[in-house]
């Protein structure tokens, strides 16, 4: 699954590739609670362990996408 956070007031976004087995409706509520709270942080783990922080108040919008396990790179049919 991919999540891209956009960070307000500047045109950074943040992208991260998380485990293919992450709980979809667990990472919803999690950031649904996070943003509903003026001082919370979200924390995300990527799928290579990675730990990222953001301030509730920092996003602007999240964005999630689940990972296409057919998606291919280079040329073929």
């Amino acid at each position: 699954m991919d999540l891209r956070i956009g960070i307000a007031q500047t045109s950074q976004i943040i992208e991260l590739e998380l485990d293919v087995e992450t709980d979809r409706a667990a990472l919803r509520k999690q950031i649904d609670e996070t943003l509903s709270e003026d001082d919370g942080v979200l924390w995300i783990v990527d799928r290579k362990g990675k730990e990222t922080a953001v301030p509730s108040s920092r996003i602007s919008f999240v964005e999630l996408s689940s990972v296409d396990p057919d998606r291919r790179i280079g040329f073929g049919a």
